[in-house]
């Protein structure tokens, strides 16, 4: 009888640790600046958005369905890059996030430097669309570029 209880204790203790969830992992540098760049595309093309929407190509439309489709994948970057500034504490942290956010909307409040509100509207439309969580990070790195980068050079 001593076995079985032994054998019922060690089975019961690992099924509470299965049933426990598991600690999530450190976010890497690499993996806050992903997430840094995903939340500053998602400001950039709300900022940018409302810029355009008195004009012809207003794409509010387009943005709300972006925001709506990629909302996982947005969330998930707020969380890792807060995760990132935890050592700043919960004030801190929250601090750091309202900068970041302040920051991009003073950048974009005049525009983007290189594209137009057509241009942001089929890209908007686009990321809303197509691609996954990988390609929305490339298309962060290129649109949130100072400089159109030479793959975007635009062909007359």
């Amino acid at each position: 009888m001593g076995t079985f209880r032994t054998f019922a204790a060690a089975a019961a203790a690992s099924a509470m640790l299965a049933a426990m969830p598991a600690p999530a992992l450190a976010a890497t540098p690499a993996d806050i600046a992903q997430a840094e760049n995903l939340r500053k595309l998602d400001i950039m093309l709300m900022v940018t958005s409302l810029r355009c929407r008195k004009g012809a190509d207003d794409f509010q439309a387009e943005y709300n369905d972006f925001a709506a489709k990629r909302v996982a994948v947005m969330k998930a970057a707020y969380q890792t890059l807060k995760q990132g500034h935890a050592r700043l504490g919960e004030r801190g942290a929250r601090r750091e996030m309202d900068k970041i956010s302040t920051g991009m909307a003073n950048r974009y409040g005049l525009g983007h430097p290189w594209l137009q509100c057509d241009q942001l509207k089929a890209v908007t439309r686009d990321l809303a669309d197509n691609g996954g969580e990988a390609e929305l990070v490339l298309a962060a790195q290129h649109l949130l570029s100072p400089a159109r980068p030479a793959q975007f050079a635009m062909v007359d």
